[in-house]
């Protein structure tokens, strides 16, 4: 039998296993799923990704299919909806920084003709930067860059997006690989 080598952060749970093979560190380049994980990411602030990942649907139906226009518009019925919903994280703090990070994530659409070309104008060629990870303890919780990267986002005012957040965001979309070396996702 041969085994199949991944990242140990994933270990067994199905769910897991199945994000860390088919999207984790996998480059994105659609804002729609860079809003989605930004959202997802800010929800995590605190809490185990796992936590997340198995809400994932609960936020899904709970911020309108992720879509960046209608979470912009949500009001402060939808709020209390979002506060009352068992699917999702009820942080009142959370909840609303999803609403105003909407607002803001269509202001840099605005600005930069997408956000993928704002956050890829971070990242050398806007390619993924290929780290050497040998074992998990490479894998830093924070760069200069995704100190860069939230400080900028903090001057327009996004939450819940700090540097070890904003370096996660960059693992889950792939504008870092941190896969270990070997493994089957790299």
């Amino acid at each position: 039998m041969v085994e199949t080598k991944r990242c140990a952060w994933c270990g067994t749970d199905p769910l897991y296993v199945k994000y860390h093979d088919e999207e984790w560190g996998k480059p994105v380049y659609d804002d729609h799923t860079l809003f989605e994980f930004l959202l997802l990411e800010g929800a995590q602030a605190g809490l185990s990704w796992i936590t997340i990942l198995r809400r994932r649907e609960g936020y899904r139906t709970a911020f309108g299919g992720f879509d960046v226009k209608k979470v912009a518009a949500f009001d402060e019925a939808d709020e209390e909806r979002l506060m009352n919903d068992p699917g999702i994280i009820r942080n009142r703090l959370k909840v609303k920084a999803a609403i105003s990070n909407a607002k803001l994530f269509i202001g840099i659409q605005e600005e930069f003709g997408s956000f993928a070309n704002y956050i890829w104008g971070f990242i050398p060629g806007k390619q993924p930067i290929q780290n050497v990870v040998k074992s998990m303890a490479d894998v830093p919780a924070r760069t200069e860059l995704s100190d860069a990267i939230s400080k900028d986002m903090k001057k327009r005012g996004f939450k819940f997006f700090g540097t070890t957040i904003c370096y996660a965001h960059m693992q889950a979309t792939g504008l870092v690989n941190d896969h270990v070396e070997g493994c089957i996702a790299r």
